[in-house]
Parts: C-alpha cells; structure tokens; sequence
C-alpha cells in the first residue's frame, strides 16, 4: 500500500513537472501558460499527447522532435524526474503538503536562473507571498478548530522565520553592495529572505553553507576544466535552491553531526 501511495505521488509528479517545463519556457517567451497548446520549441508544430507524456515520450522518441528531428533539451526529462522525486521525499517525510508548491517554486527558480541568469519577479514574488501567508495561517491556528482562541503569543510562530529571513536577505544585500553585483545579484537576496521564511532557524544557516560550499567546489572545478575563468559569471541561485532542499530534508541531522563531531550539546 505504501508503495502504492509512493508511485502515484512519482506518477503526479511527473505530471507537474511537465508543467514546470511549460512555465520555465513561457516565462521566458512572455506567453501565457494557461492557454495554448504546447509545442516545438524548434518548428513550433503543436504536440498531440503521445509527444507530452512525461520522460517515456522522451524515450520512445530518442530525445528527438518527431516532427523536425531536433534535439529535445534534457531539461524536460530532468525537471520531470526531479518533480516526481522531490514529491515522494515530502510525502516520504511527512512534511507539510504546501511543501509540494514550494518546491515547484524552487525547481522553476533552478532551472531558470541556471539557464537565463535571472531570478524572475514573477516568481520569487509570489513564492515569498506564499511562504508568509503560509507563517500566518500557522500563527492563526487554521485547522479549522471551533474552539480557538486569538493570543499575541501565537505571533512567537512568526519570528523564527521572519528573523531568519530577515538575517538571511540583510546578508546577501551586504554581498551585492560590496561588490556592487559583481558576486551577486539583488535576485539572490529575494531568494535568501523566501528561504529564511521557508526554513527558518537554524535550517537557514545549514541551507546558505551547503550553497556556498558546493557553489565553491563546482565553481573550483569549472576553472579547472577550462569552462570558467575567475571573471565569468556563475549563477548562483542553482546553489541556494540545492542548498535549501538539503535543510529541508536532512538540515536536522547536519546539525546534529556538526554539534557531535565539535562535542556541543544538543
């Protein structure tokens, strides 16, 4: 039964990330993502459904457009396959179901500012609008229990993560005025104060090391490899995206290890 639940959550995930690689493309495009049919990003032919059922299409068509024979991008498959994953970890854990959303916010962000350099408005915005709608339903209590009662106290859920977003965006605000965008762009601060909402303290911390260390590493081998040069541009929002889905899942345990491995109580 469990394994059921697992492989239709992978099945629906899939399907989002589908739409995911929609968004991601019309975004850029300006189009709308609520009305036309998708097609060839190449010959622009409209796509039946055999050409859009999620990664097997891929497959069954050799990564090939059936109409031109183009290349079809490996992001589609990727983003789809991530989605589905990422799906079956939040059910997997149990966390919270809006996680399933911010996650689809997260991907788009990856993929987007990955390949564009840019962190849209359209995107960050409404995710941070989310995360604090999300803060305050929890301080209201919204489980839709006949007996609650209002308290300022409940507004103590609300500082954690404000505080951790706040300290997270001052951060990054601090990084681009010093090197005057050169390191990062105002893009990253936006996504620094959705993440401090989004994980709060201390996850926060573990999610802004993991993106700055691997960040480090992959930027360390992409001069090695000849990719990069010390002066080329590296999007960054890639790193903070990878970063926070580490704390989501296992930032608990990274600490834990972090404060055993120093012999720091718990």
């Amino acid at each position: 039964m469990v394994f059921l639940t697992y492989f239709f959550v992978f099945l629906f995930g899939l399907a989002v990330g589908s739409f995911l690689n929609c968004l991601i493309y019309r975004l850029k495009t300006g189009e709308s993502f609520l009305k036309g049919r998708s097609y060839c990003p190449h010959c622009k032919q409209v796509l039946n459904w055999p050409d859009l059922i999620p990664v097997l299409s891929f497959l069954i068509l050799k990564g090939k457009c059936r109409y031109c024979s183009q290349k079809i991008s490996l992001q589609y498959p990727l983003v789809e396959l991530a989605t589905g994953i990422l799906f079956v970890l939040i059910i997997n854990y149990q966390l919270s179901i809006i996680n399933l959303l911010f996650a689809c916010f997260l991907i788009i962000i990856f993929v987007y500012d990955l390949k564009h350099y840019i962190i849209p408005d359209k995107v960050i915005y409404p995710a941070i609008g989310l995360a604090l709608l999300y803060q305050l339903f929890r301080i209201l209590d919204l489980g839709f229990v006949s007996n609650f009662e209002f308290r300022i106290s409940n507004f103590q859920i609300l500082i954690n993560p404000l505080l951790s977003a706040l300290l997270a965006s001052t951060f990054f605000f601090l990084i681009v005025l010093i090197s005057k965008g050169k390191w990062l762009g105002v893009g990253d601060i936006k996504l620094a104060f959705f993440m401090g909402l989004f994980l709060g303290w201390p996850n926060i911390l573990v999610a802004l090391f993991l993106a700055f260390f691997i960040g480090a590493i992959i930027g360390i081998g992409l001069i090695i490899s000849g990719k990069k040069t010390l002066k080329s541009e590296v999007p960054f929002g890639p790193f903070l995206v990878t970063g926070t889905l580490i704390a989501l899942f296992w930032g608990q345990n990274i600490i834990d290890i972090y404060l055993k491995m120093f012999n720091l109580p718990l």
